[in-house]
């Protein structure tokens, strides 16, 4: 092996483990993670949230609290969502869900454009959707990369990246508590 080869099998080494590191995180990853966590019974009832959006710098632009009451008949699940602002405003997001085999779900609301898709293993949830985002007089549509991680079984914790050409723009964190 000349220098010249060498050093490029080197440096073609040092680049597959360099993005290998960076691999996304996938579902799979925690499939051997406890306690399961399943949607159908987590999301069940009242729960109540505690979130905060931060900027794409990490400075926190607005808190809220979200009242959840969801239920499910067979494979189809409801959650319906109201949320109080730290600046006084309210909304309203109410999530119809589809179990799908294996562990995938569908999700649709008013102001998620198409369908999000979704998947469970071990104790997280994963799901990827096209969110309406109203923003002054204007509406953006950015991408939300959503990942839910359940602790025991009361508590969830949930972090949504939102971004918008690639460009992330901020992020969404969330505890949720089964009342």
């Amino acid at each position: 092996m000349t220098r010249r080869s060498f050093f490029a099998a080197a440096a073609a080494v040092a680049l597959a483990a360099a993005l290998g590191g960076c691999a996304a995180p996938q579902p799979s990853d925690y499939a051997a993670e406890r306690p399961v966590l399943s949607l159908q019974r987590y999301f069940n009832g009242k729960l109540e949230a505690h979130g905060m959006f931060q900027n794409r710098s990490g400075k926190v632009v607005k808190r809220f609290v979200v009242q959840m009451n969801c239920r499910w008949n067979g494979d189809e699940g409801l959650l319906d969502e109201a949320f109080t602002y730290s600046d006084g405003t309210t909304g309203r997001r109410v999530w119809k869900l589809k179990a799908l085999p294996d562990g995938r779900f569908t999700g649709t609301a008013d102001d998620v454009v198409g369908v999000a898709q979704g998947e469970q293993r071990g104790n997280a949830f994963h799901w990827n959707y096209t969110l309406r985002q109203p923003v002054g007089d204007k509406v953006y549509e950015v991408q939300m990369d959503d990942w839910m991680i359940l602790v025991d079984d009361r508590v969830m914790l949930n972090r949504a990246e939102m971004s918008k050409f690639g460009v992330t723009l901020g992020a969404v964190t969330l505890s949720f508590t089964r009342r």
